[in-house]
């Protein structure tokens, strides 16, 4: 009986591992996020952790490649750091990865509040307070910080 229950789970587990190869050849996918959607296809704890082991060993799963592109992907849809990071961690990606993955990309924030400015706004932008204050929520909700808004605001007043 022990041999039918060993091999029923190493069934559960290849099936979860399956479900697991499917999902990450969609996307990457943090750790937090594969366990998540593991679990709610009803895949148990005791079934993940060796899924999630595997997947760590073949290098299928990265948090810190996931933060690298889940980075480069959001900023190309104009989107800050700060709401950026705070995604991140809503997905379950450490803080020193996000901080680690942050530091080392490459986007000039400057350059992309400015561009996400001139996407969503007509330009020339009205000069009277109404406006500006639009735009400074506009541009805070989706994450820059007010340095980048106001270099934003001053390069288009030029």
């Amino acid at each position: 009986m022990s041999e039918a229950n060993a091999g029923q789970s190493a069934a559960r587990v290849s099936d979860a591992l399956n479900r697991a190869m499917r999902l990450l050849a969609l996307r990457d996918h943090s750790e937090n996020e594969l366990r998540r959607k593991l679990a709610a296809q009803g895949v148990s704890e005791a079934e993940i952790a060796p899924v999630i082991a595997h997947c760590y060993h073949y290098q299928w799963l990265d948090d810190a490649r996931f933060a690298e592109r889940y980075i480069v992907s959001r900023s190309r849809k104009g989107y800050g750091a700060q709401r950026i990071r705070q995604e991140l961690g809503v997905r379950g990606v450490a803080r020193d990865v996000i901080q680690q993955a942050l530091a080392e990309c490459t986007v000039d924030w400057h350059a992309q509040a400015r561009r996400t400015l001139e996407r969503h706004f007509s330009l020339p932008l009205a000069s009277d307070w109404a406006t500006r204050a639009k735009v400074q929520r506009y541009l805070l909700y989706r994450g820059f910080f007010q340095e980048e808004i106001q270099d934003a605001l001053r390069d288009l007043s030029r």
